[in-house]
């Protein structure tokens, strides 16, 4: 089979692991592909190569495609969402300011209490607090806004501003921003660097949130279907390698390469264990299933969540809920997946939509196998989200 090289863009973070370790440990190479993977150093920089066609897939924010098929952000090339890459993985910090004072007020960085957190920083806020995120259309930014409006820093004057995840420590020292969600490494080096503390996990506001998506031109997956097949089974069996415990050291050494993240392996393997050092008085938390990459159908793209996203736009964008849901669940390609990966060792869930929030406990469900486990995917405050209920 002649070996077809496919250029892939992608962010410096852990969550591209897929991608990277598809590459590195093989996994392309037996499906008779090669992954050109192009560093990008902005999230729209990542979603112009691919719409414009520098790019044939992407490693991108999971609300990004969503937005895409809104006609939300100024480009509106039609993309599909055809895996999830990864689920959580995200980190909200507080520069020193804000560290001081909360430490001054007795909070105890916990790392768990999302009310808590809320209730400490509204306390402590002296004006405006601004947070960075790494993108406008990003699961970072509707994580801080659904923790915003569901707990009392909804009653505090918060602004949310755009940084791409390398600078974010940057901009933390800085004191451009007072806080921020971003994915791994770039927490735990603004905490190496002296920059600011680790608040919460995002996965402690929604427990099992689409981060990355795979994404590909609609018209491209029509086109090269037997491509695409050989890019999702590739990246796929480099998610199930990533799930391995042993695996975890080998993964953080190839990730902190010069070629990919350019940090130290140590770092890595925080996001990858759990395992974190969230300050400089070296306080450690343990995040169990801080990201995943296969676990509870963790590549599937569910068509719920992607209503889940389209609703929050919709209703701050101004558009008619029930046609962007709609509109939305089209992009989130549940029947490519199945399509190309039914020949594979994946196990697929019997139904494409499930309500968000509604899973308390690890639950065996119906599957094309019969073997397959959905992981807690509850938000903190108890929420239930159902597509039907809201259109």
């Amino acid at each position: 089979m002649k070996t077809v090289t496919l250029p892939v863009a992608y962010m410096p973070l852990v969550d591209a692991a897929p991608l990277i370790v598809a590459q590195e440990m093989g996994f392309a190479e037996a499906e008779g592909i090669a992954l050109d993977l192009v560093a990008a150093p902005s999230w729209s920089s990542v979603r112009d190569m691919l719409a414009f066609g520098r790019v044939d897939a992407a490693h991108l924010l999971s609300p990004v495609p969503v937005a895409m098929a809104l006609g939300l952000g100024g480009v509106t090339t039609p993309v599909s969402a055809v895996m999830v890459l990864s689920v959580n993985g995200n980190v909200i910090g507080v520069g020193r300011t804000l560290e001081a004072r909360l430490r001054q007020n007795g909070y105890g960085f916990d790392f768990a209490d999302v009310a808590g957190a809320a209730k400490a920083l509204a306390r402590v806020a002296e004006g405006p607090m601004v947070f960075g995120v790494p993108f406008p259309f990003s699961m970072h930014a509707e994580l801080l806004r659904y923790w915003f409006e569901h707990t009392e820093l909804g009653q505090t004057a918060v602004e949310i501003r755009t940084v791409p995840p390398p600078l974010m420590a940057e901009a933390l020292a800085a004191g451009d921003i007072d806080a921020f969600c971003v994915g791994e490494p770039w927490g735990s080096v603004a905490v190496d660097q002296g920059s600011g503390a680790l608040l919460l996990p995002g996965k402690a506001i929604w427990s099992f949130a689409p981060e990355k998506v795979l994404a590909v031109r609609t018209d491209w997956a029509e086109t090269e279907p037997h491509l695409l097949r050989r890019l999702m089974r590739a990246v796929w069996t480099a998610g199930q390698w990533l799930a391995q415990p042993d695996a975890r050291t080998a993964a953080a050494e190839i990730l902190s390469r010069k070629t990919y993240l350019d940090v130290s392996p140590e770092l890595i393997d925080r996001a990858l264990h759990g395992r974190f050092t969230i300050s400089g008085h070296a306080e450690q938390r343990e995040v169990t299933g801080f990201v995943e990459f296969h676990e509870g159908a963790a590549s599937f793209p569910w068509r719920s969540q992607a209503r889940w996203m389209a609703h929050r736009l919709s209703l701050r964008h101004g558009l008619a809920p029930e046609a962007a849901m709609d509109k939305a669940a089209q992009v989130y390609r549940s029947d490519l997946y199945r399509g190309h990966m039914v020949a594979g060792d994946a196990d697929m869930p019997g139904a494409s939509e499930k309500l968000e929030g509604s899973i308390r406990h690890a639950t065996a469900v119906a599957s094309q196998k019969g073997q397959l486990t959905l992981l807690p995917d509850t938000f903190f405050d108890g929420r239930v989200f159902d597509p039907d209920a809201e259109s």
